[in-house]
């Protein structure tokens, strides 16, 4: 079976075909954008699709189910460093083809994932199963921005430095370096990865955009 990678990251790609092609019987093919994984699947849908869809250009859940009842036959393993409960909920209560792997989990729980996959059951990775069991009381508070600050955090998202955003806004320096601190405060973030997961996950940001 060749396993479809659709991950912009260069790193993870090579991991996974390191990994995936040393177990029997399996191989890799990278896809690069929508399309060509779109055509990929309609050579073949009877496979498994490792998404990274926080880098994908795929914009939401429902484009997702879209793919998924399009694509029948078709195993996805999503893997990313970050998704939100309510998205990961959405999916695998639609389809049992949706499986969930945090870019954090063991090499022997990425293994076994990608078994499970190719063998047409379900898999959800230890750590999101807690996410998914913690009770609603315990979620993350929703953080009040202001909207100059959501913007700021949007561009920041974007790769945009300090200095970029103040030409873009005709402001200084200081002033743009003021609200990134205060912006770090509220969401309770250190750096710029932190903060860029958060927009992605609040939808400040469309998948899409975003790559690294």
């Amino acid at each position: 079976m060749k396993i479809l990678l659709a991950d912009k990251q260069d790193i993870t790609r090579a991991g996974l075909t390191y990994v995936i092609e040393k177990m029997e019987g399996l191989k890799t093919k990278y896809v690069e954008d929508k399309t060509e994984l779109m055509l990929a699947l309609r050579e073949n849908e009877d496979t498994v699709v490792i998404l990274d869809y926080t880098l994908f250009d795929i914009n939401d859940s429902a484009e997702l189910l879209i793919l998924n009842q399009r694509f029948p036959y078709t195993r996805w393993l999503l893997f990313s460093e970050d998704l939100s409960a309510d998205f990961v909920r959405v999916l695998i209560a639609s389809s049992s083809m949706f499986s969930v792997l945090l870019k954090e989990s063991s090499l022997m729980e990425i293994k076994e994932a990608i078994r499970f996959c190719v063998d047409s059951k379900r898999f959800v990775c230890q750590r999101m199963m807690e996410v998914l069991l913690t009770p609603p009381q315990e979620a993350e508070e929703k953080v009040n921005l202001t909207k100059t600050e959501t913007e700021i955090l949007k561009d920041i998202a974007l790769g945009m430095t300090t200095k970029e955003i103040a030409e873009k806004r005709f402001s200084s320096f200081h002033t743009v370096n003021t609200h990134r601190k205060n912006i770090f405060r509220k969401l309770g973030v250190n750096n710029v990865h932190e903060a860029t997961k958060y927009a992605l996950r609040a939808g400040l940001v469309d998948s899409a955009e975003y790559y690294i």
